[in-house]
């Protein structure tokens, strides 16, 4: 005669304060309190817990310090670029929103300095980037261009990356290991994220510099 055993649920990890707000849960199936963000959120830690999201033409970074046992993720997502000439996503004269995923790694990676990471032992890893907004410009191509193109100008190195395509992505990390879980999803959750997408694009597009960004539920 067979036993079940249950595991005990372990206590929730104190929460940065920065990141009281937060809505936390625990998942059984990943057997592990996950904190759920958004696009223009991110979340840092400094315990034993997974962070998740889900991408469509959006791009999230996993950063931590393995050392230092901290880490997060972002979930940024760029404008379609509007301007003329050369598109240059760094250049500060194009405006706030096509920056916004330059505050988004900011924001981040400057969290994690303040807990005591090194920025040479940030290990990096970047997903999203797919092609899910029919009858537009390639956003996720766009953003896969920027994320790139910063981490290398500021001398960062990706050690793992799920970038492109034409599905949305199920992300999960823990930051304390660095582990990554990754499920692309099916066609009926890719209109789903299609349609939040193109309704946060043009809630960026209404922002004014200096503005806040309206979330999507």
């Amino acid at each position: 005669m067979s036993i079940a055993v249950h595991k005990t649920r372990p206590e929730q990890p104190p929460m940065l304060p920065a990141f009281a707000h937060m809505q936390r849960f625990w998942d059984p199936q990943l057997d592990s309190w996950n904190v759920k963000i958004l696009p223009g959120e991110y979340y840092v830690t400094r315990g034993e817990e997974a962070v998740s999201t889900v991408l469509g033409s959006c791009i999230s970074a996993c950063v931590r310090d393995p050392v230092r046992k901290v880490g997060g993720m972002n979930h940024f997502m760029l404008p379609e670029d509007v301007s003329t000439g050369s598109n240059n996503w760094l250049d500060p004269a194009i405006g706030l929103a096509t920056r916004y995923g330059s505050y988004a790694m900011e924001s981040l990676i400057n969290d994690l300095l303040k807990l005591g990471a090194t920025r040479e032992r940030l290990e990096i890893k970047v997903f999203g980037g797919g092609r899910v907004l029919s009858g537009m410009t390639d956003v996720g191509a766009r953003n896969i261009e920027f994320v790139r193109s910063y981490l290398k100008l500021e001398s960062y190195r990706i050690v793992a990356e799920d970038l492109g395509g034409t599905q949305p992505r199920k992300v999960v990390y823990f930051p304390a290991s660095g582990r990554v879980k990754l499920r692309r999803l099916r066609p009926v959750e890719n209109r789903i994220i299609s349609h939040h997408e193109q309704l946060y694009l043009a809630s960026i597009g209404k922002q004014t510099a200096g503005g806040d960004v309206e979330l999507f539920d």
